[in-house]
Formats: C-alpha cells, sequence, structure tokens
C-alpha cells in the first residue's frame, strides 16, 4: 500500500495559560504551557463533543535549531461523561519572523508556520474503545491564548 488513508477524527480549541521558560540547557529552551480547558467536536456518532479538562500542559523543547518539540497530554471529556486521554507528540517551526509574531500573541496564518503532531488516546468507556489502538495527525494553529487542531485518524 503507497496510500495514507485519513478519516477526519476531531477538532479541539484548547485554551492555554502562559508560556514558563525552565530554562536554556545544552539542548534548547525547556517550557511548559499550562492548558486551562477548551471544547472538542467530532464527526462519529459516539464522539460528537465535549471539553477539555484543566490540568494538561505541553511540554515544549525549543532546540536551537528553532524547532519547537512538543510532547503535550491532556484529558477529553464527551458530553456523555466519557473520559480521554490524549498524548501528542509533535514539533513546530517556521520562518523567524513568523515563530516572532506568533510568540507576541500576534495571529499568523497556519500556512505560514508548519504545526503537526501525532495523537494517541486511551479510554475506559467500552463505546470509544476503538479510540485504544487508533492514531491520529493533528494539522495545528497557535492562536495567542489558545490552539486550534484538526485531527484525522489514520486508517
Amino acid at each position: 500500500m503507497t496510500e495514507t488513508l485519513l478519516r477526519p477524527l476531531l477538532e479541539l480549541e484548547v485554551e492555554v495559560g502562559e508560556v514558563l521558560s525552565v530554562g536554556r540547557t545544552h539542548a534548547g529552551e525547556r517550557r511548559l504551557i499550562p492548558i486551562h480547558g477548551g471544547r472538542f467536536t467530532g464527526g462519529r456518532e459516539r464522539l460528537r463533543a465535549g471539553r477539555i479538562l484543566p490540568g494538561g500542559a505541553d511540554w515544549q523543547l525549543v532546540r536551537p535549531d528553532g524547532v519547537a518539540d512538543i510532547a503535550a497530554r491532556y484529558v477529553l471529556e464527551t458530553d456523555a461523561g466519557a473520559r480521554i486521554e490524549v498524548r501528542s507528540e509533535g514539533y513546530r517551526h517556521g520562518p523567524p519572523e513568523a515563530i516572532a509574531r506568533l510568540a507576541c500573541g500576534e495571529p499568523v496564518a497556519a500556512h505560514e508556520y508548519y504545526f503537526r503532531t501525532a495523537m494517541r488516546f486511551e479510554t475506559a468507556s467500552a463505546e470509544l474503545a476503538w479510540l485504544n489502538g487508533m492514531l491520529g495527525m493533528a494539522w495545528g494553529e497557535r492562536l495567542a491564548r489558545a490552539v486550534r487542531l484538526r485531527v484525522l485518524e489514520v486508517l
């Protein structure tokens, strides 16, 4: 098989807090971005909508070459009450002027930089158990106080 099949899974708007810099190490700048909440919508019968619970975080390493290495963990809660752990790892980078505008909270069109993550899910919900064995690919956009993600299921 030479082509990857993708199907729409979720759209998330993740509310984030201020960047907390842990400091610059030999590997780059270590940062933590707290996740305060948000909402999601889905295209599946049992995964229609819900909220993002506060308490998650995005741990980042901004490498000397300017690439942000992203590792986020947070919890979704469907409107029906099912909870889903999300593990998301990926990269964000782009031209220095676009990244500088993002850092200032200015709007930057998503096509002006690269922001992609691979996502894994874990849930105890029998109705959503299919999430436990699939991968998602997300295309991201950083807003001033949020991150918008469009997630596709890799078939």
